[in-house]
């Protein structure tokens, strides 16, 4: 069965090329451009992942993590969180809001494509 990920960024670019990426491997992809928009997508198509920015107009990537991990309903839901900041204390609270990992920005393809590739395969 198809994989689904759900794409939230509110830099077009960024999710034009997160899209091509994610199709090319085989994925069925969706895009949000802020965190109300993903968490309403979240509860509508339960994705099998979430590639998940941090800074976001509306509700940021830390909320909706949060919001996503503390619904009972949504614990399927893996979380890799995108950010620009890359400073271990990010890092950190990323990972203690429940996301299941953690890139910072700008990173490698293949790097992305192996984490998440990673991250399905313990789904």
């Amino acid at each position: 069965m198809t994989k689904k990920i759900l794409i939230v960024d509110d830099e077009q670019n960024i999710v034009i090329s997160l899209e091509f990426l994610m199709k090319r491997e085989g994925y069925e992809v969706s895009v949000a451009s802020d965190g109300e928009e993903a968490v309403a997508r979240i509860r509508a198509e339960q994705p099998d992942l979430v590639l998940l920015d941090v800074m976001m107009p509306k509700k940021g990537g830390f909320e909706v993590c949060q919001e996503v991990k503390s619904d009972a309903a949504l614990k399927g839901v893996r979380i890799l969180m995108l950010t620009a900041k890359g400073r271990d204390t990010e890092v950190a609270k990323g990972l203690a809001m429940g996301a299941d990992a953690y890139m910072t920005k700008p990173f490698s393809t293949k790097d992305l494509v192996e984490k998440v590739r990673g991250l399905l395969a313990e789904h």
